[in-house]
């Protein structure tokens, strides 16, 4: 895999190492190794599937605090997902900012968000986290209660979507 740092640190875009054939190809797509030596959390503790029925559908941006503050790892398994990672580590030199990054099914990216990092996505995606979800520390910025709709910028792709 290749690790891609973002503008936030700890949150990585990650590409795979395809070895291909003429049956199609193999890529691993997780390695607690690999995460170790990238200075990522590596445990893994549940693995989810989300899929919204509508093209568009924001479910909020999502994060859960501490002390069961979870790493995710994301990735679209059909169609797109637009994912926006939102800063909320107290005392982040990126406190507040955010990246976005396009998940496809065809360019076959993950993300890896650290802990206190939220998520906002749509379309259909597996997930792993490092904690169980917790409902007494989950949390989540509504997409239209925020400011965060106005102020990320949606591909113009995306834009007749929302």
């Amino acid at each position: 895999m290749r690790f891609i740092e973002t503008e936030l640190p700890g949150a990585f875009v990650l590409e795979l190492e395809e070895k291909r054939d003429d049956r199609g190809f193999f890529a691993r797509t997780y390695d607690a190794r690999e995460f170790e030596q990238h200075g990522l959390v590596s445990r893994i503790s549940q693995c989810n599937l989300s899929f919204n029925h509508r093209r568009g559908t924001l479910r909020g941006l999502h994060y859960q605090g501490e002390p069961t503050a979870e790493a995710k790892l994301v990735r679209c398994i059909a169609g797109a997902i637009f994912q926006v990672l939102v800063d909320l580590r107290p005392g982040s030199p990126t406190f507040h900012r955010y990246v976005t990054v396009e998940l496809t099914a065809a360019n076959r990216r993950a993300v890896f968000l650290p802990r206190m990092l939220a998520q906002g996505e749509d379309g259909h995606m597996l997930y792993t986290a490092s904690f169980a979800d917790s409902t007494s520390t989950a949390a989540w910025a509504n997409w239209c209660w925020t400011a965060w709709k106005s102020a990320i910028r949606l591909p113009n792709c995306w834009r007749s979507r929302v």
